[in-house]
């Protein structure tokens, strides 16, 4: 056995999100095994069908799967949800209560509040008991974390229940109704988990970031709240405003003001703020900005991921002006990717915007230790008594002064301006300095981050994708194992780097994945390389893709004639 896929299924309040983020940390450090967990919510604050998958392998692993080896149900609502998913194979663990007679189960009491000792048992600390023993995790590795993870007032209670869990299972599996867990014996190389959103926020500490505005929008909220808990012990204010609008203006005064902001939002808060991303394309003043995607339009499905959000970051503000988006795939370009919009922000002096999605963000990752040797680059000059913010140069880059850092004068001014930065009306002035916004995109072309070939040279069939789905990509061509097969993964949407070309000229067959309805990188690829995908696989119904669904649709292409 090579690898073990666990759904645990509930609803919103019985703490799915704690069995993740007690049992993943406690597999990969004692299995030696791979982890990779993601999870489903409904819009609702209690009730609902929530699902969490930790997926534990002998390989490195980045996507969700379809298949259920172990489904464990602690929720009064059918699974029927989950039905396509399961299998003869698949091992259903339930309170008596809780499945309807179609599937067989093993039985164990869940919602029943069993008195264990003095105590009543918790439901979501029975299943990390379950879960614990089957992969033979002994008492002197758990019982520590409880003391770590869990409150005074609750350890005991929980440490009861887990072992209650523990227990039961290590029965089941001496009366051979359960087998416990044996895995190809693997010692796991990236040994840190760690979520997208976390990456994330680490990228943006490393980049120097000591200023964030937010009005709570899920899934950006999640950023935001790391960056709070870092701002407990770090130089850095955070912001929670009345509306997006204050979010982006501030975070805009902030850059002006020297400092190194981020907002955080989703597609519908973004859509407030464009007239600020225009004002920063016109004071050309850095902005760095975090749109976390899920399906719309509106309100849509705001628990839910989807890549539907590109055109709107795009073309986002009235006016022509240059931008830099970027769309990491793994936590280390999340975290590199991040370091670096503050450093291209600054010197390029635009608004860089960071595209991420519900599952991206949500979900947990084996990564490497992050690399900490980059350094904050800083291009503000002290200024002097005949300084021009909007000084014209070679490259359009001016050099940017802040208040009270010198002897000169910052002026800005979202009307049309001369070089001192203060209003003007001429045509010949209005045409030089928009050339002279413009020219800086041809500098930043230089910077722009190559997208990832993964592959052999004698490929016939090119995936092409962005953001989130690289990891689906990857481990499905591995499934595939075959030369016909590569992909080419975009982590910078725009620019784009040049070095793409040669790969999307060789294919004989491009094949674009994405999740949106319209195929909105693909429209930018014709736009910019005049390119065209021949099978466009696209998924809008607020789930990532799978392996296999992927798989399937791959070997569907293939094997057309």
């Amino acid at each position: 056995m090579k690898d073990i896929s666990i759904v645990i299924h509930g609803a919103a309040g019985q703490g799915l999100k704690t069995i993740e983020l007690f049992l993943a940390p406690l597999l990969l450090q004692h299995t030696g095994f791979y982890v990779f967990s993601t999870s489903e919510y409904m819009s609702r604050i209690r009730g609902g069908n929530n699902s969490v998958e930790i997926h534990v392998s002998t390989s490195p692993v980045l996507a969700f799967v379809e298949r259920i080896d172990l489904l464990i149900s602690m929720n009064r609502f059918n699974i029927d949800h989950l039905c396509d998913r399961i299998t003869k194979n698949t091992t259903i663990i339930a309170d008596h209560s809780l499945i309807a007679e179609k599937h067989s189960l093993i039985q164990i009491p869940l919602l029943d509040n069993v008195q264990n000792g003095n105590e009543k048992t918790i439901p979501n600390s029975i299943v990390i008991g379950i879960v614990l023993s089957l992969f033979a995790i002994s008492p002197t590795h758990y019982i520590p974390e409880i003391k770590k993870y869990f409150s005074k007032a609750t350890a005991n209670q929980n440490q009861q229940s887990i072992e209650y869990g523990y227990q039961l299972t290590d029965k089941l599996c001496e009366e051979k109704k359960l087998t416990k867990y044996k895995l190809i014996a693997t010692t796991a190389k990236q040994d840190h988990l760690i979520s997208g959103a976390e990456a994330i926020a680490a990228g943006a500490i490393s980049g120097g970031c000591n200023f964030v505005t937010a009005y709570p929008m899920s899934p950006g909220t999640s950023v935001f709240t790391h960056m709070a808990k870092a701002a407990r012990d770090r130089p850095i204010i955070i912001e929670q405003v009345e509306d997006e609008i204050s979010a982006a203006n501030m975070a805009l005064g902030a850059w002006y003001a020297g400092a190194r902001a981020m907002i955080t939002t989703a597609g519908g808060g973004f859509a407030l703020m464009c007239e600020t991303i225009s004002l920063a394309g016109m004071i050309e003043t850095p902005l760095v900005v975090l749109i976390g995607q899920r399906p719309g339009p509106a309100t849509g499905l705001p628990t839910r991921t989807e890549q539907s959000d590109l055109n709107l970051v795009l073309y986002a503000g009235h006016g022509e002006f240059p931008r830099i988006i970027l769309a990491p795939g793994t936590p280390q370009e999340a975290f590199q990717l991040t370091q670096k919009a503050f450093n291209l922000a600054d010197k390029f002096q635009v608004p860089v915007f960071i595209l991420a999605d519900q599952f991206f963000l949500d979900s947990l990752y084996c990564t490497d230790v992050f690399d900490l040797t980059q350094k904050i680059e800083t291009h503000i000059i002290k200024t002097d008594s005949c300084y021009q913010r909007y000084q014209l140069t070679e490259d359009g880059i001016s050099p940017r002064g802040i208040p009270n850092y010198g002897d000169g004068i910052v002026c800005v001014d979202s009307d049309e301006h001369n070089e001192t930065g203060y209003i003007a009306e001429d045509k010949k002035t209005r045409i030089t300095m928009q050339n002279k916004r413009l020219k800086k995109l041809e500098s930043i072309k230089k910077y722009a981050y190559a997208p990832t070939f993964i592959g052999s040279e004698n490929f016939t069939f090119l995936v092409v994708c962005w953001g989130s789905n690289y990891g689906v990509v990857q481990e499905t061509l591995q499934q595939l194992n075959t030369t016909s097969f590569a992909m080419l993964h975009f982590a910078q949407l725009y620019p784009l780097h040049p070095e793409a070309k040669k790969y999307l000229h060789q294919a004989h067959k491009i094949i674009m994945v994405e999740n949106n309805s319209s195929g909105q990188f693909d429209s930018l690829l014709h736009r910019e390389f005049n390119v065209r995908s021949d099978h466009l696989i696209l998924q809008y119904d607020g789930s990532p893709f799978s392996v296999e669904g992927l798989t399937r649709q791959l070997q569907h292409i293939s094997n057309e004639k």
